[in-house]
């Protein structure tokens, strides 16, 4: 039967089994003094034959920093964010670092609330998915805590931050549809107070622009990156006439919930509409018909903003990086082309 960690054993009674100092089990502890090397075999000798396990929590509340990283995420019911945390986790594991999670619903009081709460246990860092109206850049100037913020970067942020290049992902879409030979196309956003979204559409537009295509306000709809929020939209995109003969979803969750509106009106994707979405998500290819898709590196995106935020935690001194990252379109068979077939000779 495997040994549980010792809890509840205290640095003095490491340092009467060891007969040394308290202060000296503290300094092996925490590498705060030089101890010799005699002295730090012994009290490491202890500490693994009783198994001690050192308190984060109370390393923090003395007012140094932990192995914790914190990170806020906007809606942990989104497919999405579990591949970046994963790539988070991925990093900080391996180097000794562990993860707290905090859901914020998109609500900035609650992501303040969450980041005061991280920040009271002396994090190492914190990594933070922003909400639109987020406070915790401009609340915490002057604060030592390493932070960076990842997928969202406001305008405001001067700070690292890693995301993905959203707005060229919505070009190519436009780019593609248009090239496809559609022209009565139609858009699902997300919330319009979420700059990705914002991306996204500003990207779409672009394209089309340069295609001599206007994108009319009414084939728009905005919507929560949900199932539910694009079967809404789209139910009502696909009411209009003329109809469009394309839709860009601006997620992937988007993107099932309008082909679930286009199956509930009998309207066939492709053959009625094509339906593109943004995401990459690892099971969009497994639906009918796979979906075509903007893929945006989640894991990528985390582990890179792992990896930056280390090495400040280690005290690398740089001016702040704000990477962005390529996106790319794969196009499987949600979309249909309206190109006039070639005659055969």
């Amino acid at each position: 039967m495997k040994k549980s960690a010792n809890k509840t054993l205290t640095t003095k009674q490491i340092a009467l089994a060891a007969g040394v100092s308290v202060g000296t089990v503290s300094h092996v502890l925490n590498g705060s003094a030089t101890v010799s090397a005699k002295l730090k075999k012994r009290v490491e000798e202890v500490i693994r034959r009783l198994d001690y396990q050192p308190s984060q929590l109370a390393r923090g509340l003395r007012g140094r920093t932990t192995v914790l990283l914190g990170v806020i995420i906007p809606d942990i019911k989104n497919p999405y964010f579990p591949s970046l945390v994963r790539g988070v986790e991925d990093v900080a594991f391996k180097e000794g670092f562990r993860l707290v999670l905090c859901n914020a619903d998109n609500d900035p009081e609650k992501e303040l609330t969450y980041f005061n709460d991280l920040r009271s246990f002396n994090p190492a860092g914190i990594i933070v998915i922003p909400s639109e109206s987020s406070r915790i850049g401009r609340a915490t100037a002057g604060d030592n805590i390493q932070i960076i913020f990842v997928d969202r970067c406001p305008s405001w942020w001067k700070g690292d931050a890693v995301v993905a290049n959203n707005e060229n992902g919505g070009y190519q879409v436009g780019e593609y549809l248009a090239r496809m030979g559609h022209r009565t196309l139609a858009a699902i956003s997300g919330p319009s107070h979420i700059e990705t979204a914002r991306e996204r559409i500003r990207g779409f537009k672009r394209a089309l622009a340069e295609a001599g295509i206007q994108l009319q306000a009414r084939y728009v709809q905005e919507a929560q990156f949900n199932t539910e929020g694009g079967f809404a939209a789209a139910s009502q995109l696909l009411s209009l006439n003329p109809r469009p003969t394309a839709i860009f979803a601006s997620s992937d969750m988007l993107a099932i919930g309008a082909l679930e509106a286009a199956r509930a009106m009998k309207i066939r994707c492709p053959d009625d509409v094509s339906i593109v979405g943004f995401d990459g998500l690892d099971f969009v290819d497994l639906i009918e018909p796979a979906l075509t898709t903007v893929f945006q590196p989640g894991y990528h995106i985390g582990s890179l903003a792992c990896q930056l935020l280390l090495e400040r935690v280690r005290g690398v001194n740089h001016p702040p990086e704000q990477k962005m990252l390529n996106t790319e379109l794969c196009i499987r068979d949600s979309v249909r082309s309206l190109l006039p077939r070639k005659k055969s000779k």
